[in-house]
């Protein structure tokens, strides 16, 4: 943390230091509006679906044990799956995109894998032209038929990354019914825009949710889904809280967020130009401006002028020396208390 003090009226702000973790609640506002920005730009003027592909709980063992083979072959599989369906000329026959973004945690912070997906409803065919679902707009593709297959080829994918799996699993896993959801389309830019800032960079439990922390443990709300989304409260003991929510910290250098198809960083640049120039209406699906409210650090809250400056930086371990006592700091004023 470092202290700063405003040149003009002398006002005292405490600043902690961002940690830049991924996993830490607090430090990932600037990163989710950096790339909110970015798709912005990159929104076509279509109707956007909503698919979610879950694992079965029988894999939660596995998935703590081999996190990157487990939620690398849920990526794979899920656009296998997609894109399977995209093909079929019965479907779209065309080429889809894909926006993946995984979490691994339910309201409770239990071990629950699963990815959210954002699918345009078109695609473009190998004559590069655009072509829209068949459903035209009322849905992306039969979700009965998505769950059989997104099963079996997740279960390839996942005995060519792990081959000494036990087999025994593989038919626990063929014996239960997957399921894969998929919501109604989004209604215009503006809802696509609050899904992406709601969920990418999202953690297993935010800052808000946390009510207490004790003796007894940390208390915190969750939603109970089984009760129509009634909000509750949890009590864990603190190595239980921890125990939990370690599980939701992924391996060093995944990627969790992916974009696939028309929609990956290779494809885009081409794709997305000649999607716009295909479609008539262009300003069908236009966002609205996003109000950022981009942090001025030199900013004084009191007398609203770009007058501050870093008077102590503390030490990035441990906390502050006992008695330490600022250096002398002079404005044309007295500091406030």
């Amino acid at each position: 943390m470092h202290i700063d003090a405003c040149t003009d009226c002398g006002t005292l702000r405490i600043s902690y230091d961002s940690c830049r973790n991924r996993h830490c609640p607090k430090c990932q506002g600037n990163q989710r509006e950096q790339w909110i920005q970015k798709r912005e730009e990159e929104l076509l003027p279509i109707p956007y679906f909503h698919v979610v592909f879950t694992l079965l709980d029988t894999l939660n063992h596995l998935a703590m044990h081999q996190p990157k083979a487990v939620y690398d072959a849920l990526f794979e599989s899920a656009w296998a799956t997609i894109k399977t369906f995209g093909k079929d000329p019965k479907h779209m026959g065309a080429i889809p995109g894909m926006i993946s973004i995984l979490h691994t945690w339910g309201q409770t912070l239990t071990l629950h894998p699963h990815l959210h997906c954002i699918v345009p409803g078109g695609g473009i065919t190998e004559a590069r032209n655009w072509k829209i679902a068949y459903s035209h707009g009322k849905f992306l593709f039969p979700v009965k038929a998505m769950s059989k297959v997104f099963r079996a080829k997740y279960v390839a994918s996942l005995k060519t990354k792990l081959p000494n799996i036990d087999k025994k699993l593989i038919d626990q896993l063929f014996k239960k019914q997957w399921v894969v959801f998929a919501k109604r389309p989004f209604g215009n830019a503006q809802s696509v825009i609050e899904y992406l800032g709601r969920y990418t960079h999202k953690i297993a439990i935010s800052n808000h949710r946390i009510k207490s922390i004790d003796h007894k443990g940390v208390t915190f709300t969750y939603k109970d889904y089984r009760k129509s989304g009634k909000k509750q409260e949890m009590t864990l003991e603190g190595m239980e809280f921890i125990r939990r929510f370690s599980m939701h910290i992924l391996p060093k250098g995944f990627v969790r967020i992916r974009h696939f198809g028309i929609l990956s960083s290779t494809s885009k640049k081409i794709s997305i130009p000649l999607i716009k120039a295909l479609i008539p209406t262009p300003q069908i699906l236009k966002a609205e401006p996003r109000n950022l409210n981009i942090y001025n650090p030199k900013l004084c809250v009191h007398c609203k002028t770009e007058t501050m400056v870093t008077i102590e930086v503390f030490a990035p371990r441990g906390p502050p020396v006992p008695g330490k006592i600022l250096k002398p700091f002079y404005s044309k004023r007295k500091l406030k208390s």
